[in-house]
């Protein structure tokens, strides 16, 4: 296990811990609500850690100075499209550098013992599982991510082709974008729509295994690589009331057996995650895109389609080209029977101080209806 060493009175140490990826700090410090905003800035971008061990909302108020300074550097908009999504790619990355090094120490039930602070002991057992031997150090960011994780948990997202909430865990992908999941919810089903079988195909929350079960197929089977998707769709097909329909396995892309109707909606941008956390957005290479192509024909019944949902997104960014796809679905042994379009309704299709701002309003989500050649 990965430690810190830090002095407090005498040398003492802890094990380091980071979801997201942050490497080990080499030096660490105290820091307390003395520490000012400027001095701990530069010390972050130094390379030292600073270990809180004063008041929680004070901690919370220098990560928003800090913050701040970290703007100041933000790069220029570069000429391409691709330039800038790299450049805030790496900007991103600086950010979650530089504000990863200020550190709290977890005890060994996951209490924060900062003044003030809540008690996060719940939201990191769902979190990081069970306590283990002794405390942990972890970057504070990354804690207010597992607060904020637990409150998106419990109040769930809604989502209106289901008329129900889905409720996302720590670590998996939230449906907060509904286009995707209408077009699920209107596509005409093959098969005649007697469809009795289908895959979802990396499931996440299970938000569209749930809307195919909806839709009367007799019987859903939703893999996942990730062990925490496949506990948060299990627990929302308990929600849903949708455990004698649904079937959860993993961790292979595809189960056993052939479909009627094969779904995947795949990490939409061809680009290396820089942790697991990451896996919802990006897919290094296409690695899953090519796996659903390259595995679906041999998987259909006769009749069957698979639906790629997929954005045009990587296309904009000069990430993959339509020849690419379009080769792809031909040399997987499938022909396109039709396709589904929607635009995004996001806010930050709005945002026009966003480098990408371009790119984003003028994204489309298609649903590429495939079947055997």
């Amino acid at each position: 296990m990965s430690t810190i060493h830090w002095v407090e009175a005498q040398p003492r140490s802890a094990r380091w811990h980071s979801e997201s990826g942050l490497p080990l700090p080499r030096r660490v410090v105290v820091a307390d609500d003395r520490m000012r905003a400027a001095v701990a800035h530069r010390l972050a971008c130094e390379g030292t850690a600073l270990l809180w061990r004063g008041d929680f909302h004070n901690a919370r108020q220098l990560l928003r100075a800090m913050d701040r300074r970290v703007g100041r550097s933000t790069p220029g908009v570069p000429g391409s499209a691709a330039e800038a999504f790299h450049a805030q790619r790496r900007f991103r990355a600086h950010r979650a550098r530089v504000l990863g090094k200020v550190l709290v120490l977890l005890e060994e039930d996951h209490t924060l013992a900062l003044r003030r602070a809540p008690d996060v002991r719940r939201a990191c057992d769902e979190a990081y599982g069970p306590p283990t031997d002794g405390p942990f150090a972890v970057a504070l960011t990354e804690l207010l991510g597992v607060i904020s994780a637990r409150e998106w948990r419990e109040k769930g997202v809604h989502v209106p082709a289901l008329g129900a909430r889905v409720h996302p865990h720590y670590g998996v992908f939230a449906p907060t974008r509904s286009e995707y999941v209408d077009l699920v919810a209107r596509a005409p089903l093959p098969c005649g729509g007697a469809v009795r079988t289908a895959f979802d195909l990396g499931t996440g929350t299970g938000v569209l295994a749930a809307v195919l079960a909806r839709r009367g197929i007799g019987q859903v089977v939703a893999t996942d690589v990730s062990a925490r998707a496949r506990e948060c769709a299990r627990a929302n097909m308990r929600r849903l009331g949708l455990t004698a329909t649904v079937r959860v396995t993993g961790p292979g892309l595809y189960p056993d057996g052939r479909a009627g109707l094969v779904v995947c909606n795949p990490p939409w941008v061809p680009a290396k995650p820089a942790s697991d956390l990451d896996l919802g957005v990006y897919d290094a290479g296409g690695g899953m895109l090519r796996g659903f192509l390259g595995g679906l024909a041999g998987r259909l019944e006769p009749g069957g389609e698979g639906w790629l949902v997929l954005s045009d997104l990587a296309e904009l960014l000069g990430l993959r080209r339509r020849e690419e796809l379009m080769a792809a679905v031909e040399e997987a042994g499938l022909r396109v029977v039709g396709r589904m379009d929607t635009r995004p309704r996001h806010a930050r299709v709005r945002d026009t101080g966003d480098p990408l701002h371009a790119v984003r309003a003028a994204e489309v989500t298609s649903l590429w209806r495939l079947a055997a050649a």
